[in-house]
């Protein structure tokens, strides 16, 4: 515990669905949910403007859909939110050497290693810098706590929510926990406050008074000693500049379950292939392939087989993920498949276990196309494709990115009975007009994300239009009526 708040702790604010509305001039102000948009999808981020209704994190999107009917629903954009999250991540290494990135959009970062003088004026003043530049740079917004643990620094930063600064000074992190729920310490989930809750233990000030003796008797030493002493605020855990990963991963939830066996096969083929694309994005390989099944029933299954050495070759992984599904019993329908890479190495062995590759198996892997990236582990987002060939027909996706050889640059609002309806804006313009084509339209196509700030903005110091006060714009129009935002 240290005696100056030189711990950050930066939450970028509702982040997939903040850049959603940067990009989109004419969602800003309003409702805005990013997640999966079929039926089990599920949410990942909603704007501020949604969470009025009650929509948050982790909810099943049909739920979201009904307590919040006319916010804009969009799959996500990974490639864009990591693009945005390392021009963040690179601001805050330029405060410290010791940056421990724990998402896209979260982090904490040791003040004092970065040279900060050890007092809380010099703190405050690095904390509201970096705020500011992180507007400028993104044009978004991020949280910040300030404190001399970890785990106060967190708690400052929920406490700052959204687009605020927040120091917790040294001397008073008793009594700002007192008060607060347990559920606020690391280490406490579900099932640990319930066990507290019914012992009479509510609240962090509650623990305390039990003393570290009960709490040990309750939840064991190694917890309750733990957890006795961060309800006093003691917290000495460092930051960590590099978190090495353990596994790499990608799952799918299906709209419709899958009972024919034959698309089982070929969705663990694909799934396998985004898995290595992953793999070798981050340059590591693996020797543990791993299968996961949920089915009909909601019950999950996994099966894992361990190569003799690691590798990132897509046939190799391919081959241990077909053998897996064949032990796995899916007459009943499946509604999520996963294929994971574990036991992860910075080299890669020869291959000198898998199957000989065909000339024809060599030849479709060349010219295969690049693999789209996976939603984000545990999200529950599900499949994220730029476009689909389905039926011999377009499949577009909500909230992505696409050109039109006519009226330029937009983005997917919607689609269904053979159309697909389009808003035409830049991140720098006006809210766009809406235009609606056949989803065959050969002048339309998918583009690339635009960059939330200009160059010149970002780097002159001018103001991006994502930053701008609402009034320096005319206010946007009303989205029609979406035909089938779920294509």
């Amino acid at each position: 515990m240290r005696g100056a708040p030189t711990i950050l702790h930066l939450d970028m604010d509702a982040f997939y669905a903040a850049v959603e509305q940067a990009a989109k001039p004419s969602l800003r102000g309003k409702p805005v949910v990013v997640g999966g948009i079929g039926p089990r999808g599920v949410v990942a981020t909603a704007s501020y403007e949604a969470r009025v209704f009650g929509v948050h994190s982790a909810m099943a999107t049909g739920q979201a859909r009904r307590m919040c009917p006319n916010a804009a629903y969009l799959a996500p954009r990974f490639s864009l939110y990591r693009q945005v999250s390392d021009a963040v991540m690179e601001l805050l290494h330029g405060l410290s050497p010791l940056v421990e990135p724990l998402s896209l959009d979260e982090a904490f970062v040791d003040l004092e290693a970065g040279g900060t003088s050890a007092s809380t004026q010099a703190a405050r003043e690095v904390g509201e810098r970096l705020r500011r530049d992180i507007r400028a740079a993104t044009g978004l917004t991020g949280s910040v706590g300030l404190a001399g643990s970890k785990m106060l620094a967190k708690i400052a930063s929920e406490r700052a929510k959204p687009d605020g600064l927040v120091v917790i000074a040294p001397g008073t992190e008793r009594e700002l926990l007192a008060p607060l729920t347990v559920r606020t310490l690391p280490g406490v989930g579900p099932a640990t406050a319930e066990h507290l809750r019914r012992v009479g233990i509510h609240t962090v000030g509650e623990m305390v008074e039990a003393g570290e003796d009960e709490l040990v008797r309750l939840l064991g030493r190694a917890h309750g000693t733990s957890l006795h002493a961060m309800a006093q605020g003691l917290d000495d855990r460092p930051v960590v500049a590099e978190r090495d990963a353990k596994s790499v991963s990608v799952e799918d939830t299906f709209d419709v379950d899958l009972h024919d066996r034959a698309r089982v096969r070929s969705e663990v083929a694909r799934l396998a292939d985004r898995c290595v694309g992953r793999l070798r994005s981050a340059g590591r390989s693996g020797r543990t392939v791993v299968l996961k099944v949920r089915r009909y029933d909601f019950s999950t299954l996994t099966r894992s087989e361990t190569l003799r050495g690691p590798t990132d070759d897509p046939a190799v992984i391919r081959e241990a993920a077909a053998r897996l599904i064949e032990s796995v019993d899916t007459t009943g329908g499946v509604r999520l498949l996963g294929v994971g890479v574990s036991g992860l190495a910075d080299f890669t062995q020869e291959d000198l276990f898998a199957q000989a590759a065909t000339a024809e198996e060599a030849t479709a892997e060349e010219g295969a196309e690049p693999v789209a990236d996976a939603a984000a582990e545990g999200s529950g987002v599900g499949p994220v494709e730029e476009i689909a060939e389905e039926a011999g027909r377009r499949r577009w996706v909500p909230g992505h990115d696409v050109r039109h050889a006519e009226f330029g640059a937009g983005w997917v609002q919607g689609s269904g009975v053979g159309r697909v309806t389009v808003r035409f804006e830049q991140p720098w313009s006006e809210p766009g007009r809406v235009r609606t084509f056949p989803v065959d339209d050969p002048d339309l196509e998918p583009a690339e994300p635009l960059p939330l700030v200009r160059a010149e903005e970002g780097s002159g110091g001018q103001s991006s239009p994502a930053m701008r006060p609402k009034s320096w714009s005319s206010p946007p129009e009303p989205p029609p009526p979406d035909e089938a935002s779920s294509p």
